[in-house]
């Protein structure tokens, strides 16, 4: 199980690596039409950061294009890279064209017959956006333990995305998920509990350690 920090943010990439336990970013257009420089400059900024994979969504819908696009990501991200593509006709039809070396991620799934066409192409990742999914379908939890149980046995992995908070991505895991991407602020708020700061205050309190 990876924990991955959804951001474009150059400086939030940063505090994640800092972490030593977030290995990996995802991106999406519009994070990226948010960041402060063009989509290559931020993805390349964000490759030499090596905080591990790094997602890349096409935007482009025509074959052609879709194939120049992927290759000027994978120059950038290089061996960093995945490379997300739509769960549309064009999305699925472009991968067999890709080069083998390309990891791929079907993304924004809302079904389990796109999870699996998308296991049947032999991805490497899905992406589920589950609070997106709960407010549009009534409940993307029940979604993410429907998609873990056609991809068990298969090399596709369930990557979640779209969760508002520590429980729901402790949920997500608990309901099947292989991996997590998390925006900054849930991101930020994985490691607190107040009884834990209790815990820590009262030792530091009341407790003794080597004096220094």
């Amino acid at each position: 199980m990876s924990i991955l920090i959804d951001t474009a943010d150059i400086e939030h990439a940063k505090a994640a690596q800092e972490t030593g336990w977030v290995h990996g970013i995802t991106t999406n257009p519009i994070l990226l039409s948010n960041a402060d420089s063009s989509a290559s400059d931020t993805l390349q900024q964000l490759a030499e950061l090596n905080v591990g994979l790094l997602f890349y969504q096409l935007t482009s819908t025509c074959r052609e294009d879709m194939l120049k696009e992927a290759q000027r990501a994978k120059e950038i991200a290089g061996d960093q890279l995945v490379l997300k593509l739509p769960p549309t006709k064009q999305g699925f039809q472009i991968i067999p064209h890709l080069p083998s070396d390309v990891t791929c991620c079907i993304t924004a799934i809302y079904s389990v017959a796109q999870a699996l066409v998308a296991r049947e192409s032999s991805v490497r990742y899905i992406a589920v956006y589950v609070s997106r999914a709960t407010k549009l379908l009534g409940d993307g939890m029940s979604l993410v333990t429907e998609i873990s149980r056609i991809l068990q046995g298969s090399q596709t992995q369930l990557l979640a995305a779209s969760l508002k908070s520590p429980m729901e991505a402790s949920s997500a895991i608990l309901a099947g998920a292989d991996h997590l991407t998390l925006p900054f602020d849930v991101l930020s708020q994985l490691t607190y509990h107040e009884y834990s700061e209790d815990a820590v205050n009262d030792f530091n309190e009341n407790g003794l350690g080597l004096q220094l």
